[in-house]
């Protein structure tokens, strides 16, 4: 059995450049396809908008607001929200609020740096 908790897994920089913990993936367990993380965005901060090639994801809004970007559609996401990003689609998200935005983020396959393609603005 796989146990991983949050504190035991050191959070770092995506290429997008929000703050994740990796709390499980291929790396830390025996998952074979799939990752889930804990994303972090500080106040007035955005993720850059960026593709994932291969990686379908789900953020699920844990705390905090935002706006999700998604190919040129915008929406005000709260905590219990969840939002489907499919490979291929551009997106972003925000933090609209006064106190981080925390969400985890499910992927599959699970996220490398290597699948993330910035698109400049």
């Amino acid at each position: 059995m796989d146990v991983v908790n949050r504190k035991d897994v050191p959070s770092f920089i995506t290429k997008d450049t929000c703050e994740i913990r990796e709390i499980m993936s291929p790396v830390n367990s025996t998952i074979e396809r799939q990752s889930l993380a804990e994303a972090t965005l500080a106040p007035g901060r955005s993720t850059v908008l960026h593709i994932h090639e291969t990686v379908e994801e789900i953020y699920y809004i844990m705390s905090g607001e935002g706006v999700m970007f998604i190919e040129g559609e915008e929406r005000d996401v709260f905590a219990g929200d969840a939002i489907a990003n499919l490979p291929g689609k551009r997106h972003k998200i925000t933090n609209t609020g006064d106190e981080p935005l925390v969400f985890l983020c499910i992927c599959t396959p699970r996220y490398t740096h290597e699948d993330t393609v910035l698109i400049e603005e």
